[in-house]
Formats: structure tokens, sequence, C-alpha cells
């Protein structure tokens, strides 16, 4: 079932969106040569709490930390670790939410450590860049797969694959609702969207193959190794066009 949110309920979840997005910026802050991830996600849960919210992700499904952190090949659902010590070119996935009074914000970015190669560069670019480009479909009376298919012509134009196991989602009272929000599809097809509606947009994209391994801890890797970059936003489809939520500003 898909929930359309009240005026009080947005008014929530814009607040769990800026906590949200500034424990994102706050990890961002941190990514550097030297730095565990263990240390970061230490930080996020210290300030999430400290504004009265909760960390969506702690025990969400037995995951064991309050962000996910994934470096280089790692797709999604990271595992902070004390031995994940981060070095210059790395690229780091940050995934974190926060819940206030019941309801969640989601958001997620990758972050370059130090000095990167190029190559990482032009895929950190095009994944943020694709994500804008669904954001803009999120329109009254689109539909689903006209946001998928925005993400999709944007990235595989510059020569990268969309990752198809896992895809966007509702959000709101829980982490993940209705509807699934691929990063692919076709244009014109799935659910329409409405006024009221909050979705996470995520883009999950690959330097090499769509393809994927997933390890026994639930970690999420390209199943070729290469590289990958994730980004989201939660927003809401409104009559004056999609509003971003996660804004730390």
């Amino acid at each position: 079932m898909i929930f359309l949110k009240t005026k009080r309920e947005l008014q929530i979840m814009r607040k769990a969106g800026k906590i949200s997005a500034k424990a994102l910026k706050l990890a961002g802050e941190m990514v550097e040569p030297g730095v565990s991830t263990y240390d970061i996600d230490k930080k996020v849960r210290k300030y999430i709490e400290s504004e009265g919210a909760t960390p969506s992700f702690y025990k969400y499904g037995g995951f064991p930390a309050s962000s996910c952190i994934s470096v280089n090949n790692v797709v999604i659902h990271g595992i902070p670790s004390k031995k994940c010590i981060l070095k210059a070119g790395d690229i780091v996935s940050v995934d974190v939410g926060a819940c206030v009074d019941g309801f969640h914000g989601d958001n997620a970015y990758t972050f370059a450590c130090g000095k990167i190669s190029k190559e990482a560069e032009d895929l950190l670019n095009a994944t943020r860049e694709s994500l804008y480009e669904g954001i803009k479909q999120a329109q009254v009376n689109n539909r689903i797969g006209d946001i998928g298919n925005a993400v999709q012509q944007y990235v595989e134009a510059r020569t990268y694959s969309v990752v198809r196991d896992y895809v966007g989602h509702g959000v709101g009272a829980r982490l993940h609702e209705e509807p699934s929000v691929p990063n692919f599809g076709k244009p014109g097809r799935g659910i329409r969207l409405r006024p009221g509606m909050t979705i996470a947009i995520e883009p999950m994209i690959n330097l090499g193959t769509k393809d994927v391994d997933v390890l026994d801890d639930g970690t999420v890797l390209t199943k070729d190794r290469k590289l990958s970059a994730h980004f989201e936003h939660t927003i809401v489809i409104t009559d004056d066009g999609p509003k971003i939520l996660t804004l730390a500003d």
C-alpha cells in the first residue's frame, strides 16, 4: 500500500530528512586517509542521537551499525569496521537515515578520499547527476518508469551500468515502503505519481558489469570487483514539482 503523507507528516519528515542530511555531511567531512569506517559510523550515531532522533539503520534487519559505509567495489550495505581504514584514492559511499517521531529520512552520497582517479571522478559525477535527472521526472501524473528511465539513459549513455538487484523505495513511517523505485525502466510504465508520495531515489551505478555478489554478512559487491557509486535523496511529490526532504540547509 502506498501512503500519501499529510502536511503534518511531511513537516516531521523534513525534520528527519534534515538530520539525515547533516549526519551525511558530517560523515563526508570525516572521509580522509587513515580514518576507519567504524569511527565515521560512531560519529554519525552520536550526532543523530544528539538531535533527539534514532538511527534508522541500527538493528534494521539485524544491521549492526547506524550507517552503511561502502568502499570502492562495495555497492551497498558495507558494514563499518575498525579494520577498514580509508586510504587516498578510495571512493566511499555513506548511506544514513534518521527517524523522528516515527518517520524516516534516508540519503546517501559517495565521497572522494583524497585525490581519486579520473575514472573514479567521472563515475561519481555521472551517478550524482543521474540522481537529479531522476528527480526531474518525479512530477505529478508521471510514472515510476519515467524516473528509472531517466537514470538509466543518463548513465548508460556514458557506458556505466545500473544495478538491477537493488532499487529505491517509498519512505515514511517505515524505512522501506511501497512503491519500489527502480533505476531502470521504460517511460510511461509503472504506478502514477501523486501529490504526497514520498520516495527515495537512489542510483547505484557500476563502472563495469551490473551484476553483484552478496557476502554472507549481507555486503553487496560488484561481481567484477570494479568501482560502484551510490547517491540518494528522499523527496516528496507535489503539485509544484518534486521537493527534496534530505537537505542539510
